[in-house]
């Protein structure tokens, strides 16, 4: 789902964190805290905000700044099942395995998907979202009435770097890749002021996107065999952990197990209507 991570090109880097960072596994019983890290800048599954709510939890080294969003929800139901205290860090996408590894944070849960690169180095849970992958483009451009990737032959299409999202571009014949950018609001940047003419995201961000710029974009999606071709890994996100965590990792998988389904796309329904309009 979200993100292939550019792993070879922080291997090495990740290596050199993980020798300095923690080797013993967590204790639930000992610990009075759960850290968890996200980027609070992928809605609707995080942002930063500065106003408080039902929902909201202070961003750790950033007063006055609070993190809100699907996974924060979601965080916040496993630490009240585990009896810890949530402790929110906000780190870019590139630094969230590398924080993992050094023992800054206890687990990601940013939309991250369990790719099996991402696996030699990190442990997941059974999947906490499902969702697919679709693009987002001008509602009276070109390619507003898209139904295949085909009709996407010479666009200019952009997605987020070091994603998922940025690989699958390629699957389209015919088309300009852009370079990647950085997030997801220079990605709406770039197409509001037409340097692209489409950008790939998962299904709840670009439901997001459309509904704080519900005049000016609109959302194709793929019928069966008409889409990007992707793996189950693809379409689902889960949380990761210390590969040495074992212990939690089988607590957390039981939580998960008591979330139903419709439970979880309540909580994005709420968080597609909390997030920040533009």
């Amino acid at each position: 789902m979200k993100r292939v991570f550019a792993f070879v090109l922080i291997l090495a880097a990740t290596f050199s964190l993980v020798a300095c960072g923690t080797s013993s596994e967590f204790d639930v019983e000992e610990e009075t805290q759960i850290v968890v890290g996200l980027e609070a800048a992928y809605a609707p599954f995080n942002w930063a905000t500065p106003e408080t709510n039902d929902f909201t939890v202070e961003i750790d080294g950033q007063p006055g700044m609070y993190a809100d969003g699907f996974d924060v929800v979601m965080a916040q139901e496993i630490a009240d099942e585990l009896g810890l205290e949530l402790v929110i860090r906000a780190i870019e996408w590139d630094g969230l395995i590398p924080a993992l590894l050094a023992g800054e944070i206890d687990l990601i849960i940013a939309g991250m998907s369990p790719t099996p690169e991402r696996a030699e180095t990190v442990a997941f849970t059974d999947e906490y979202y499902r969702s697919e992958q679709v693009m987002v483009v001008n509602a009276e451009g070109d390619y507003a009435d898209a139904t295949s990737l085909d009709d996407f032959n010479g666009a200019r299409v952009v997605a987020q770097l070091g994603t998922l999202q940025d690989d699958l571009i390629d699957q389209i014949t015919g088309v300009n890749h852009l370079e990647a950018l950085n997030d997801y609001p220079t990605l709406t940047t770039a197409l509001m002021n037409g340097a692209a003419d489409a950008f790939v995201a998962e299904l709840p961000v670009a439901q997001g996107v459309v509904q704080s710029n519900p005049e000016q974009f609109s959302i194709v999606s793929f019928a069966d065999g008409q889409g990007f071709e992707v793996s189950d890994e693809d379409v689902v996100v889960s949380i990761a952990l210390r590969q040495e965590d074992v212990t939690l990792l089988g607590l957390i998988n039981d939580i998960l197990a008591t979330i139903s389904t419709e439970t979880r796309n309540a909580y994005m329904e709420a968080a597609l209507g909390r997030q920040p309009q533009s």
